[in-house]
């Protein structure tokens, strides 16, 4: 059996192993991350291993009618899990209630091993979906659109990261559609299906990390002297952003506080960007977005876009920007008209609160 376990798996073993090794000497990652991670290999490789017993040891055999509905019950209950620890893994800030519908689905499927409402094994040891035999294909469907969207949301808007999005959504696609073409024999191939996306998508995110800023995930000031210099002429506006009052965060709150802040608006910028319009974070508290192609309406509308998002939250920032559909301003002219609003913005800011933009700066 172990032999047959094997041969069926090693691809599996190999990726999950490669996987590992990856996540061991990736020196960018924080640990919170590496373990979830973690947990989501031991996930996969010990579904694998219910997997290979329920198809290949119960299947068929009258006397382990019991051990499949068993096997069919951790197995149909562990793909949301993992789905959804994908999920808690890849996008930040994710709070562990997301696991809830997977909880739900759990009661139901143990539920179903007395009563078949979402499964049961007839009498030839075969599989038989009841009344709510789709759910475990609905709740995996709605974590796996919530994830590709949030992955989406979340990104730079630039093709080569869309592209590892478009991938993952592939793989994710794959398992609601596929097994209604090849049934039971889907699930031999499910495990190795989540593995090669996971660890195509974690060399990408490794592969990132030298353009984007390891705090807040936007590109960093490298990526944006490298991005201003290419295609030049497609950049019609810059948009300039300095955040108000980090110094008085870390002063009085301590730098995680003001670690937490640079990372909250950074959220705000990266939400209200949209297809070439891109986010750098180019110094401690200040970012600047470049917008292609984009007319003076697409411009003010993120501007606006930005604020609105940046109003929900406790912190503010200065904002200023500049056009150039004529063409003829250079990229150091486009930045030092931006920064100029932008700093005029920061001075209406500190005279309107009346504080002393010495002590808060």
């Amino acid at each position: 059996m172990f032999k047959d376990y094997l041969l069926q798996n090693w691809a599996l073993i190999l990726v999950l192993l490669a996987f590992a090794i990856s996540v061991i000497t990736t020196v960018f990652m924080d640990n919170k991350t590496r373990r979830r991670i973690f947990v989501l290999i031991v996930s996969i490789f010990a579904l694998s291993i219910i997997v290979f017993i329920e198809f290949h040891v119960t299947a068929g055999k009258d006397k382990y009618r019991l051990a499949r509905t068993v096997l069919a019950c951790i197995r149909y209950s562990a793909t949301p899990f993992v789905v959804a620890q994908v999920m808690y893994t890849l996008v930040k800030k994710m709070h562990w209630l997301l696991f809830i519908p997977a909880v739900a689905l759990l009661i139901l499927d143990i539920v179903s091993i007395f009563t078949g409402i979402v499964f049961s094994v007839n009498d030839a040891n075969e599989l038989v979906r009841g009344p709510l035999g789709f759910s475990p294909f609905i709740i995996v469907g709605l974590y796996s659109v919530a994830l590709i969207y949030l992955l989406f949301i979340r990104s730079n808007k630039r093709v080569l990261e869309l592209i590892p999005i478009g991938f993952l959504a592939i793989a994710l696609g794959s398992g609601l559609v596929l097994p209604f073409i090849f049934h039971d024999d889907y699930a031999a191939i499910f495990c190795v299906t989540m593995a090669i996306a996971l660890f195509a998508y974690h060399e990408f995110s490794v592969h990132q990390l030298t353009k984007k800023d390891s705090l807040t995930g936007l590109l960093n000031r490298q990526a944006y002297y490298a991005d201003v210099n290419h295609d030049t002429k497609s950049i019609t506006s810059l948009i300039s952003i300095d955040m108000n009052g980090l110094k008085a965060i870390n002063d009085t709150e301590g730098h995680l506080a003001g670690d937490e802040a640079l990372s909250t608006l950074s959220m705000c910028f990266t939400k209200a960007t949209k297809f070439r319009q891109t986010a750098y974070r180019v110094g401690g508290d200040e970012f600047v977005i470049i917008c292609r192609k984009s007319n003076e309406e697409d411009v003010l509308k993120l501007v606006e876009r930005i604020r609105k998002l940046v109003d929900d939250t406790k912190y503010s920032c200065s904002i200023g920007y500049s056009f150039n559909f004529e063409g003829n301003k250079s990229i150091d002219d486009l930045l030092t008209e931006s920064d100029a609003m932008m700093y005029d913005d920061k001075e209406r800011y500190y005279r309107e609160t009346g504080q002393d933009r010495r002590k808060v700066l």
